[in-house]
């Protein structure tokens, strides 16, 4: 895994773990500043990123990325583009 792709990693599971927080807290956490920051990440992904990590990131399918990450991608479901 890269550098690049770590920092894109880190931030899908901040992201993950604001989500999980949603249902108790209080007041409920702004995630608008990480959906910018993953944004940014994939943005400068060096050439030569695996396609399928930008197709997720591009689709906003951050779970599938972050599966795929994490070396889990076989946990991964068909979307509706039915690329998994």
């Amino acid at each position: 895994m890269t550098e690049s792709e770590q920092h894109v990693l880190q931030a899908l599971l901040e992201l993950d773990r604001a989500v999980a927080a949603m249902p108790t807290a209080d007041p409920k956490p702004n995630l608008l500043p990480l959906f910018s920051r993953i944004d940014e990440l994939t943005r400068r992904l060096p050439p030569g990123t695996e396609p399928t990590l930008l197709h997720y990131l591009h689709k906003k399918s951050y779970e599938k990325a972050r599966l795929l990450l994490q070396g889990r991608d076989a946990e991964n479901q068909a979307g509706n583009c039915r690329h998994l």
